[in-house]
């Protein structure tokens, strides 16, 4: 089966050309790891970055928040950078500067468009929801019309980007393999504590199955 690219002039990776990746798969298995996302965007002249969930269905991914969000209205249909970054751990060298880290990164470009579909549009809430919490959605009520219509829906077309990926121990320059310094990697792993009950939990309610799950999954 034929590999899908989404390499542009625009997105080719410049600084260690090695590490880019423009597989569509290995980026969508990227952005399936992480869950929140960064969106860069310009008003007025004035660009701004601003963290926000998403979720992915096929070929698309979508983002959500009130009706009234100055960056929701501003980036329909506007062009936006979608970044999402997984950090796997601390590269430590021999020297300073060949410092790092070992990541996995996506960065996309694309204009968002507004859902207006109210059928897709909760599709798009669900979406979100089990991206973070698997199976979650099946367990709360879900959002009645009122709600609906002060959340804005937006889905993103994946179709120009790129991953940059970096594994591995540091690269130090040759002289200094004999510093006596140690050198190495710090993995680093996002784990789970346990769950806290809500002050104003009813009695007799015990943590849901997403959430036990969820936690499992995460400190496995």
């Amino acid at each position: 089966m034929e590999r899908v690219t989404l390499k542009t002039e625009r997105t080719t990776v410049k600084r260690v050309p090695k590490r880019g990746i423009y597989d569509k798969e290995r980026i969508c298995q990227i952005l399936d790891q992480g869950y929140l996302a960064n969106i860069g965007f310009t008003i007025e002249g004035q660009t701004f970055v601003i963290p926000t969930l998403y979720g992915r269905l096929d070929d698309h991914l979508y983002i959500h928040g009130a009706a009234s969000s100055r960056m929701l209205k501003s980036i329909v249909e506007q062009s936006i950078c979608f970044s999402v970054s997984l950090v796997n751990g601390i590269v430590l060298a021999r020297s300073a500067f060949h410092h790092s880290m070992n990541y996995q990164s996506v960065s996309l470009l694309g204009q968002p468009v507004l859902v207006e579909n109210l059928v897709e549009k909760e599709l798009g809430l669900k979406i979100i929801s089990d991206h973070l919490i698997p199976n979650r959605w099946e367990e709360v009520r879900g959002p009645n019309t009122k709600e609906l219509k002060g959340t804005t829906v937006l889905k993103l077309l994946i179709e120009e980007g790129a991953a940059k990926v970096r594994t591995g121990h540091p690269k130090d320059e040759k002289q200094d393999y004999d510093l006596a310094v140690w050198a190495g990697q710090i993995p680093l792993k996002t784990i789970a504590l346990e769950a806290i009950d809500d002050e104003l939990l009813r009695p007799n309610i015990s943590v849901s199955p997403s959430v036990q799950n969820y936690i499992q999954n995460i400190n496995s």
